[in-house]
């Protein structure tokens, strides 16, 4: 079985860290960035397998970098390797402070290097139940996070969110497509919440074409709204010319059936816990079942809350 390639990402003005990298690491896709602050969003939208960092940055420091990508909830499953110097070394040190996996010293060392790089990457593999393609959070954080907040008794907003006429879509144009769908759908969901600064959320991905996403509860119906809004200005663009101009798509349904189907949209189920009522993930996760069953009677995307509540 072939494995796929790992993408790397080394930001450092240090061109002769990046040589001593690639030496160690031939096999693996490289993208370098010499300063922090570029980077930063392409990060986001394009998270690596693995995020290696200089201490020593032009533009501001590798710890301040590293907290800024771990402070994405997201993302913080993506390992990072921070590269220090011999004088970084001191008490006031903590790199337990920034959630960073592990370290290596410059000049790299490159038996030891590969070792570490091997080793962190396991690691990541081991702990990790993220979506392999859009590496958020899967099943297991899900659960986690989702009872963590109602044993905490905390207010939240629960969605999930799937797409419509997906299997259609990926039926016609092919598995490779329909990833660079999920993938575009990973990154609305996100960039969309993010766009709210200060609020606790949460992103995850239940597999396939399904995502959940929690958000307080009095924003749930405006994230809602822009997320619908920017799902379906950008999914036409997944389409062939053809296809888009005519706005349906031919292909097969789950009986083989050759028929006509809408572009894609996405239906978005809202269950809220306020005071404590929902006990166990269980619970909303049926609710969220129910309710999505009647986003997805409606035409094309929609959202449907959970009126028991009221955000």
């Amino acid at each position: 079985m072939m494995k796929a390639e790992k993408h790397f990402f080394l930001i450092s003005a240090n061109a002769g860290l990046y040589q001593g990298f690639k030496d160690v690491y031939p096999e693996a896709q490289w993208t370098v960035f010499e300063r922090g602050r570029g980077a930063i969003e392409l990060i986001f939208n394009n998270p690596p397998d693995l995020l290696i960092v200089d201490s020593r940055l032009p533009d501001l420091g590798g710890t301040e970098l590293i907290r800024i990508f771990k402070s994405e909830n997201v993302y913080r499953q993506v390992p990072v390797i921070i590269c220090l110097d011999r004088e970084d070394i001191g008490p006031d040190l903590n790199l337990t402070e920034v959630e960073v996996d592990d370290f290596v010293m410059k000049p790299l060392d490159p038996d030891l290097t590969r070792i570490r790089l091997d080793l962190v990457m396991a690691r990541a593999s081991w702990e990790l139940d993220a979506s392999p393609l859009t590496k958020l959070p899967g099943n297991t954080s899900i659960i986690h996070k989702i009872q963590d907040m109602m044993d905490r008794k905390n207010d939240f907003a629960l969605a999930y969110a799937d797409l419509d006429n997906f299997k259609s879509y990926n039926d016609k144009y092919g598995f490779s497509r329909g990833d660079e769908v999920l993938m575009m759908t990973a990154r609305i969901i996100v960039n969309t919440i993010r766009a709210f600064a200060g609020i606790e959320s949460f992103v995850g991905h239940i597999g396939g074409d399904d995502f959940v996403f929690m958000v307080p509860p009095d924003q749930a119906e405006n994230v809602c709204q822009i997320l619908i809004r920017n799902f379906d200005g950008i999914v036409p663009n997944f389409y062939d010319q053809e296809d888009r101009d005519q706005g349906y798509i031919r292909s097969t349904d789950r009986q083989g059936n050759i028929l006509d189907f809408p572009m894609m949209s996405i239906s978005v189920a809202v269950v809220f816990n306020i005071d404590g009522e929902l006990t166990h993930y269980g619970q909303a996760s049926e609710i969220a079942m129910n309710l999505k069953k009647l986003a997805k009677q409606k035409s094309g995307s929609a959202y449907v809350l959970d009126r028991r509540k009221t955000a």
